[in-house]
Parts: C-alpha cells; structure tokens; sequence
C-alpha cells in the first residue's frame, strides 16, 4: 500500500496515500474501535463540522487573521462536504476519549487535504495550509465541536418529525375510517364504557403528534452556542471581533437562528439542552410503545383474544405453528423504544459526568442522540407504511363485545341509580344474562328507553338531559 510520513506530537507515523484524513485520526482510528459506528454514519453531523469550519474560516479571512486565499480554499472544501463529498473519509468512531478531539481532528484533516488539492498541493503538506494553524484557528474542539453538534441534532430532527407527521396523518386516517365501529373503551384491562375506534386512533394521533412542538422547542435551545469560546470559554487566542462573526456566518449557512450563548464558560460545560433533548426523545418514545402495546393487544388472538382490528400479515409468525402471523412491526417498534429509553439514561450519566469547565463524555451524548433520532425516525416511518395503513376494523367483533359487556350499564347510572346499576351489573356477571335483558325483566326501563340511553349518539358523548 502506498503511504505518506506525517508527523505530530507523538512521532512518525505512516498515512495511506489515498486518505484525505491524515494523522490524528489514523491515531483515533487506532484507538477507538467502540462502536463500529463512524462519524460518517450520521451524514447531518459531518455537514455541521463544515458548517462551523467555513464560518471560522470566513471569520477569520475578515478580520485579517487568515491569508484571504488560505480561507477560501477552507471555505470550497467545506462547501463540498456541505454537499456530501467525501463523508467516507470521516472514520473515527462516535465514541471516543478527547472530549471530541478526534471527530474534530478528522474534519479539519479532511478539509485542510482537500484545500490543499484546490491550491495545487498534495495531502499532508501543510506547509501551504494546515489542519491546526489554518482550519481549526480561533477555535478549540471544546467549542467546536458542541456547536457542530448543536446544529446536527437540529438537522437531525427535521427527518424525524416528518416522519411523526406522516404517522400522525395515517392514525387520523384512520380515525375518520373507524369513525362509525363502536366498540368498548376498557381501563385495567376491564370493560369501562363504550366508544368508537376511530376516538380510539384519533387518540393515538393527536398523542403523537403533540410532541412535535415539543422537539421544536427543544431544537431553540440548541440554538445558543458556544463557539468562540475555545478551551474553557475565555476565548483565548480567539480575536476580539471573531466570536460575533463566526456565530452570524454560521447562522447563514446552516439557515437557523443561531446565537451566541449568554456565558461562554457555562455554555462550554453545560450539556442540560441535550439531556432536555433526550428527555423529550424518550417521552416521545414512551407514547409511541404504548400506542403498539395497544396495537398488539386489539389485534390479538384473532379468534382467543380482542381480535378488535387486524393488522397487516407482513411475515409467516412460525418456523412450527402453520398459519400464525405475528405483530411484528409493532414489536419491532417496541424494541427501538426501549433502546431510545435505555440512550436516555447514558446522555443523563455522560451529561452528570463532566467535571469543572468541560464534559468529556460528550462523544456519548452525540452518538445516543443522534441514533435515537435515526432509528425513531425509521420506526415511525416502518410503522406507518407496513403497519398503520393497512389496518382493518372487525366490526362484527367490536360489536359483540359491546352487546356482551357489563360496562354498558354505566349508561344508565343517571336513569336508574347507581345500586340498581351496580346490582344488575352483578347478576349479569354471574347468570350471563345481558344488561338489557335483566333491566326490562325488571321493569327499570322499557325497550324503547333503552334504545335511546344505549344508542352510540347517547353512549359516546355528554349527554344535554344529565345534569
């Protein structure tokens, strides 16, 4: 294999002639074999490392720190990657020691070899532009790197709440669909009162879709960054004028309203937005596992159990049992739940963990944030296409489990006392008679009396004759 010499700190050390990255992140990739999950699985954040680094550099070109044709080589090679050229060349893996030196390393590598070929230089001869002195001036990881990943976590989420509205648009469907199956509402698992399925997924929409103003409001505090802070937030060996302008160049370019945090020294050690971020991941999380709890419990038996809808056959359910077909997708989706339960946790412990003026667990909070973020949207999106949109109601089902059930009678409570309710309820449970029928042996109510208060337009809403 063809090689080149780079040298740093610790030495010599021999680079494939063809890498753009030179030799820190062959150090890093030597180092850290976590994960297996390279920068370049999430393509959002590798455009937000460019998007800081071309603001740095603009920043940097006008307040004359930075040799005008030096800055916009740096500024053409992150305007590539901006459009996805060589995200391949970033390697390192998402967890890593440094606080995120390596992952800030990597692209300033990359980007520097990359302007280098656009000045007519060969890889690693930073003599003409280098990755520390050129791409990373007026800069430290400590702020860099949490503001490429402030504005990654932003790009990230757009994918995901598409996904939510989509989903959210196929559950409404569904409501208008369902809106005429009256079925049982049930709490504890028991028979409660009657209501219809499609108020059942109406819930289930309006549910989910209520977090995507909260992932908005999460994304505004990803707003405030750090950057110009460098090390600890003091802004050493940063220029006077640089922290302003690199923060409204970088607002340019990414087109979100980025501002510069009030405090940079608290900003450089503060990782409370992300751990709300993750909060508000996890809660989302919560709803969509119970919403496919509920899926699998009215779809189960189908002849033993509620049987109430039927979801869409997507795979035989048995190497042994012929003829069985399981819920997978929503089983699927109830795995991706408790792995993003479990991320929030590890975002909490990193987060918890930082000590003095910077968090060196960071490299966790970024990987678990933006592989919730990943896999919710996918299984949303799985969710929707393979589950949600092909569900059938059986009607003839949720029919006869209201004309069988006892909670009916709390329909007539306000007609007939709730002793004489409470009675009848009981008998029927043990004779197996219907409420209807022991009500008129009774004399309670006549069947036309009973017509109206057991109607679904009496049962499903509030009533004007109950005071």
């Amino acid at each position: 294999m063809n090689t080149r010499t780079e040298h740093d700190l610790l030495g010599d050390m021999e680079i494939p002639a063809q890498a753009w990255f030179g030799i820190q992140t062959q150090r890093a990739l030597d180092n850290f074999n976590i994960t297996g999950v390279p920068i370049s699985h999430f393509p959002e954040f590798i455009q937000a490392l460019a998007m800081v680094k071309s603001a740095a550099a603009g920043a940097n070109r006008d307040i004359g720190v930075l040799p005008a044709a030096r800055a916009q080589a740096i500024i053409a090679a992150c305007d590539d990657i901006i459009a996805g050229k060589l995200h391949d060349q970033f390697v390192v893996d998402l967890i890593q020691g440094g606080a995120g030196t390596s992952t800030n390393m990597n692209a300033n590598e990359v980007i520097a070899n990359l302007a280098l070929d656009k000045l007519g230089h060969g890889k690693g001869q930073y003599q003409f532009l280098h990755p520390n002195d050129d791409v990373n001036r007026s800069q430290s990881t400590n702020d860099a790197y949490p503001t490429a990943v402030c504005v990654a976590v932003q790009f990230a989420a757009r994918p995901l709440i598409d996904a939510i509205q989509n989903l959210n648009l196929a559950l409404s469907a569904k409501a208008l669909e369902f809106a005429d199956v009256v079925k049982m509402g049930r709490t504890q698992l028991q028979d409660a009162v009657p209501m219809t399925l499609g108020q059942e997924f109406e819930g289930f929409a309006v549910n989910l879709g209520e977090d995507i103003d909260r992932i908005n409001e999460a994304c505004a505090l990803l707003c405030e960054v750090n950057l110009g802070g460098t090390a600890i937030g003091t802004g050493i060996n940063a220029p006077a004028r640089y922290q302003a302008l690199a923060v409204r160049r970088l607002a340019e370019i990414s087109g979100l309203p980025i501002v510069s945090a009030a405090h940079l020294v608290e900003a450089t050690s503060d990782m409370g937005a992300f751990v709300f971020f993750s909060g508000i991941l996890k809660r989302f999380a919560v709803k969509l596992g119970k919403m496919c709890n509920d899926l699998r419990l009215l779809s189960s038996g189908p002849r033993t159990g509620l049987g109430e809808i039927m979801l869409p056959a997507m795979q035989p359910g048995s190497s042994i049992m012929p003829g069985k077909v399981n819920p997978v997708i929503p089983e699927a989706v109830n795995q991706t739940v408790y792995q993003v339960i479990a991320s929030d946790l590890a975002v909490t412990l990193a987060a918890e963990a930082g000590q003095l003026q910077l968090n060196a667990m960071e490299p966790l909070i970024v990987y678990n944030l933006l592989n919730s973020m990943k896999m919710l949207g996918s299984a949303c999106s799985m969710l929707q296409n393979r589950c949600i949109s092909g569900i059938q109601a059986n009607r003839e089902q949720c029919a006869r489990h209201v004309d069988n059930s006892i909670g009916i009678i709390t329909a007539l409570v306000p007609h007939i006392g709730y002793a004489n309710s409470s009675r009848i309820a009981s008998v029927a449970l043990n004779s197996g008679s219907t409420v209807r029928e022991l009500v008129i042996a009774e004399g309670l109510l006549d069947e036309a009396q009973l017509d109206l208060l057991l109607s679904p337009q009496s049962m499903l809403a509030p009533r004007a004759d109950v005071a």
